[in-house]
């Protein structure tokens, strides 16, 4: 999986990049935040791999925050890695965590390809999405735990009521307590 480029942008247009990377070229996908954000011609991109029977996409990140908020809306059912692109792309992460904690479904209907029916099921299913400071006492490495045990399957509830028990720091010690006491 690839998880970051760095390299020369050879070619820069508001919704992709093409990077050269020791003489092999990427196309990267990325938003127009990052897009407008890139001013040198060498950069380092974090980066998602999405690898589908049909392509092989790769979508781009200068912002860390952005890269997680676009890992967390691909999770929500019916929401593809162009429509979380749009939305990486109308909002930055600290505005869409605004948007979320309000509940601001009109915001939400503002995204090509969001109607209102998306935009209830977005914010549903993540009343709980923050960036940064305004996570209200939860550590990066909690967040991160957090998402690894959904990914196994767990339920938001249990996570969360198991993780404030927690004593660990680190976000793989998080995962193995969690999982001890979880059952």
């Amino acid at each position: 999986m690839i998880v970051g480029l760095e390299g020369i942008v050879v070619q820069k247009h508001p919704s992709y990049l093409h990077i050269s990377v020791n003489g092999i070229v990427y196309e990267v996908l990325v938003s127009i935040h990052c897009s407008s954000a890139i001013e040198s011609k060498n950069i380092f991109l974090h980066t998602v791999q999405i690898i589908r029977e049909d392509a092989n996409l790769l979508f781009g990140f200068i912002d860390i925050d952005e890269k997680k908020m676009f890992e967390t809306l691909i999770k929500i059912n019916g929401i593809g890695p162009k429509v979380a692109l749009a939305i990486c792309s109308t909002f930055s992460p600290k505005n869409f965590s605004s948007i979320v904690a309000n509940g601001d479904v009109d915001m939400l209907k503002r995204v090509p390809g969001i109607g209102a029916k998306s935009a209830k099921r977005i914010l549903v299913e993540l009343a709980e999405f923050s960036i940064g400071a305004a996570n209200d006492g939860i550590s990066q490495a909690q967040m991160e735990a957090a998402i690894a045990l959904e990914s196994l399957g767990f339920k938001k509830e249990s996570i969360q009521k198991v993780l404030q028990k927690c004593k660990s720091t680190d976000t793989a010690s998080l995962v193995k307590e969690a999982l001890q006491n979880i059952q």
